[in-house]
């Protein structure tokens, strides 16, 4: 049997899917025997070796010597894409650096049809958000051109595009057994999309499902959005945010801060010049401390340390009240309390973004509230409670169910390839 795959490029984490015509989907393994893969790479500059997922979180955490880059998807679209980083003594482009990433997935799906000669590893349905940049087509389509030529650079030459949102309804749908109406909330680390799919175990069988999809809307709100917010709520202030020069006549500017939050921003504050900046600032500050706090991020790239020990406290608090902070390293030993209460507080309006597009989408498909059976959620940050509370509450009588979290969407667009390609 020909199996197609179907590749969930995330901001946070990637899946690869294999599914054939009648065939259920399969995840492939991508890091040992993980379905998942952090969107990561470390480039080391003391083996020149270049990792990918955990094993680029671990050396860049391990403390080795290198550039670490993560949530390069958030970028696709935006003027940064058209400029070079650094990387060793390279310099290169952000689209070659997504595609080192995709290259790696890949290796990993041409392993896997070197076991099974039924794989066609040359097509392939990616997914993409609702909008990759929101209220700029222009930007919206070079995003996807851009995504596109990076997969093509890597050998995929039969490339077709799904929305997200709609590959977790055509996963859902294998498992239904009536027809009902859906709206899938698809919360990702970027992005959060929603769809109202039409869905039934006769639908499933025809190809082409246009006609189904009564709308699809998306927002420029994910999961790495919380995490910024509340790392300017809750740590950003210990480096100086909101802080003033010694004579009280300013504040510190607030960018640096701003940018030490966002993951996709990290890496460009480590520059000479930003550190002399820094070094002036703490001259002047009224709490010379925190700015020195801030130089040691910056001396030691530990941003995305830093960040993942937001992005950590974040996850607590789906489950708990509150939680700590903590940065332990040599030269820096940070914890900040954080509440559950605070984080609400701190991200309502990514929320309110996220409920006024819920509403759009059931504007554009022309049904009320009342007529959504089945919530999908799917995402992980669908697992934030007042994410989950905003896209259930208004659907009191509806079925809500959690799909899987970080698979459906890849085993979707893997089900999209089978039809499209088989």
């Amino acid at each position: 049997m020909k199996l197609y795959p179907g590749l969930d490029f995330g901001t946070t984490n990637s899946t690869l899917a294999l599914a054939g015509r009648g065939a259920a989907p399969r995840l492939v393994a991508l890091e040992g025997e993980h379905v998942t893969i952090p969107s990561a790479l470390f480039y080391s500059l003391e083996d020149g070796q270049t990792y990918f997922g955990r094993a680029a979180v671990f050396e860049y955490v391990d403390g080795a010597e290198g550039r670490f880059m993560r949530a390069l998807k958030s970028i696709l679209g935006t003027s940064l894409m058209q400029e070079k980083t650094a990387v060793g003594r390279q310099r290169l482009s952000f689209q070659e650096l997504i595609g080192h990433f995709l290259r790696h997935l890949r290796v990993r799906l041409e392993a896997e049809a070197a076991n099974d000669a039924g794989i066609v590893a040359d097509q392939i349905v990616l997914g993409r958000p609702v909008h990759f940049v929101d209220e700029d087509a222009v930007a919206d389509r070079q995003a996807q051109d851009q995504l596109e030529a990076a997969a093509r650079a890597e050998g995929f030459r039969h490339i077709q595009f799904q929305f997200e949102p709609v590959a977790a309804a055509l996963y859902f749908e294998s498992q239904v057994n009536a027809e009902q109406l859906a709206l899938v909330v698809d919360i990702g680390g970027g992005t959060s999309d929603f769809s109202v799919v039409r869905l039934s175990p006769e639908r499933a069988k025809a190809s082409d499902r246009r006609s189904d999809i009564l709308a699809s809307t998306g927002v420029h709100v994910g999961g790495t959005d919380f995490d910024r917010l509340l790392s300017i709520a809750e740590m950003m202030p210990h480096f100086g945010l909101g802080s003033e020069t010694a004579d009280g006549k300013r504040r510190l500017p607030v960018w640096y801060f701003n940018d030490m939050a966002t993951w996709h921003r990290i890496n460009t504050l480590y520059t000479p010049k930003i550190l002399r900046d820094i070094g002036q600032m703490k001259k002047e500050a009224a709490e010379p401390e925190k700015l020195a706090r801030f130089e040691h991020l910056l001396s030691h790239r530990s941003g995305h340390r830093l960040a993942g020990a937001v992005e950590s406290a974040k996850i607590a608090l789906s489950a708990e009240d509150e939680t700590l902070i903590r940065l332990e390293e040599t030269g820096l030993s940070l914890a900040a309390p954080a509440s559950r209460q605070r984080f609400d507080e701190a991200t309502g309006e990514l929320v309110g973004r996220i409920e006024g597009a819920i509403d759009a989408a059931l504007a554009e498909a022309g049904v009320a509230a009342a007529a959504i059976e089945t919530v999908i959620l799917t995402g992980g940050g669908a697992q934030v409670p007042a994410v989950a509370a905003a896209a259930t509450g208004r659907f009191p009588d509806a079925r809500v169910a959690r799909s899987d979290a970080f698979g459906s969407v890849g085993l979707g667009l893997s089900i999209d390839a089978a039809r499209r390609f088989a």
